[in-house]
């Protein structure tokens, strides 16, 4: 074996999963066919959810000051996301083009093997290994690893080699996006429905402006490239009248409404992440979000099956969880734009929005959707209402003094969190203290949300596995979550 994973991509999705994967212990080598970074600003931030991701890996930090927004929309219909505790509508104006780059130089820091130039060509599975052939700046080479991981964007070379089923909905339409220089646009920051079509100008800074352009009419095209920024300016001129043909641009690109995801996510040693497993209209930044998601729920996973002491079905939980996940994205995403991009025959279902948008159980419901704060994974173990949620981000205080459930989760292994300082259940635990860190300490502060008399058993992507105080109980979470006790 060259080494344990091969990740072909280097976008956010294959740089979060390769920090995974070595915060697991694994030897990973990413493969990228571009020489460098584009340095585009496709996404322009994450989700409430993905900063929490990032965050409990102390990520976070590295970005800077993060502003974040209370107010966001569904289908371009603005609502207030705090109606949901702890819910926003993610980090904004963090361009694409940052985030890999804090991802880049964090999996480097960890030890990934990151060569770019080198271009996914051929794969051969088998039983036991994979076989990648890539084309790279000084020939033909061979990798061989236990496991391949697709990350390589929607139209994912490795989905196609390694025979994925991938349906759903073809492309009814083409947009395209830009960043402009100079155009002097107003701002339209969600979108103006007009008679030819709906457009979107947000400013990114002074004097750049990212464009959305949504023609009626414009059906899709197979292009090689990049549409050229005339072909922009002239459906921009049809739509609102104005000529912005005299700008200049950053970049360039163009993108439709196609929806489709794999049948599964998993083909024996090949696995598919992020757009590589699901293609869909771009609503809400939830696309790169939701990719990181996917990262975070299999490498650790992927490590431990590595490592040898994954339980059997861990490896199969990354499509059981995740699966559904990618499914809520798309259903959601489809709907916003047959709301935001429809014409008029779309006028009606918008108003009905509007009017259910008013009660704060719908604004609950579509903000725990686009947020990702309403994803819950089925573990087993009981009916808590806390049980397959994220662990909730807060302070706790104990023996070994004041930390939180976030950063006592940086270093990607289990927590078992003892609320009640209670020595048979630690007792119970101490099989697993080289996947379980153990910590002694109860919630600071009144109104949070952990139970106070008993133990949570936190998984290393964060979600709660186990809630109780029987020490029983708690060995058959652990042998499920984190296999047989050492020795």
């Amino acid at each position: 074996m060259n080494t344990d994973v091969i990740i072909v991509g280097a976008g956010p999705t294959g740089l979060m999963l390769a920090a995974e994967l070595r915060l697991g212990g694994a030897r990973v080598v990413v493969v990228e066919r571009l020489a460098e970074p584009t340095g585009q600003s496709r996404g322009l931030g994450f989700t409430a959810r993905a900063m929490e991701v990032l965050d409990q890996r102390g990520l976070l930090p590295r970005f800077g000051p993060v502003e974040t927004s209370p107010l966001g929309h569904f289908g371009g219909v603005r609502f207030d996301y705090t109606v949901l505790p702890g819910a926003h509508f993610g980090a904004r104006g963090i361009p694409q083009s940052q985030t890999e780059d804090v991802l880049e130089r964090r999996a480097a820091e960890l030890g990934a093997d990151i060569r770019r130039g080198w271009e996914f060509r051929e794969l051969l599975a088998g039983e036991d290994a994979v076989e990648v052939t890539v084309a790279a700046p000084d020939g033909e080479h061979r990798l061989r690893a236990a496991y391949l991981v697709g990350c390589d964007g929607g139209h994912s070379a490795v989905r196609g080699a390694a025979g994925f089923d991938f349906p759903g909905t073809p492309a009814t339409r083409r947009m395209y996006l830009a960043d402009v220089v100079g155009a002097g646009l107003r701002p339209r920051m969600l979108g103006e429905r007009l008679p030819g079509g709906m457009v979107m100008a947000a400013p990114l800074r002074p004097g750049v402006d990212r464009i959305i352009v949504c023609e009626h009419g414009a059906e899709p095209v197979e292009q090689d490239g990049e549409p050229d920024f005339a072909e922009v300016a002239d459906a921009w001129q049809r739509i609102t009248g104005e000529d912005i043909h005299g700008a200049d641009t950053e970049w360039v690109s163009s993108f439709t409404d196609a929806t489709r995801q794999v049948t599964e996510y998993r083909r024996g040693r090949v696995l598919l992440a992020g757009d590589a497993a699901h293609i869909h209209l771009p609503a809400g930044g939830q696309g790169m979000s939701t990719g990181l998601l996917d990262a975070v729920n299999l490498g650790w996973k992927l490590a431990a099956t590595v490592a040898g002491w994954a339980p059997d079905g861990l490896l199969d939980s990354y499509h059981a969880e995740r699966h559904p996940a990618g499914a809520r994205l798309l259903m959601n995403t489809r709907a916003q734009g047959m709301i935001f991009l429809g014409g008029a025959d779309a006028q009606p279902l918008r108003e009905l929005l509007g009017e259910l948008i008013e009660h704060d159980a719908v604004k609950r419901h579509l903000a725990g959707i686009v947020s990702g704060l309403d994803l819950r994974y089925e573990v087993g173990g009981g009916d808590h209402p806390l049980l397959g949620r994220r662990v909730p981000p807060v302070a706790v205080h104990g023996t070994a003094g004041q930390t939180s459930t976030t950063a006592l989760l940086h270093p990607a292994q289990g927590v078992l969190l003892d609320i009640a300082d209670d020595a048979a259940i630690r007792d119970a635990a101490a099989g697993w203290k080289d996947r379980v860190l153990t910590a002694t300490a109860a919630p600071a502060g009144a109104g949070q949300p952990l139970p106070e008399h008993d133990a949570v058993l936190v998984r290393p992507d964060g979600y709660i596995a186990w809630i109780g105080s029987d020490p029983a109980e708690l060995t058959i979470a652990l042998h499920r979550w984190f296999g047989d006790p050492a020795g």
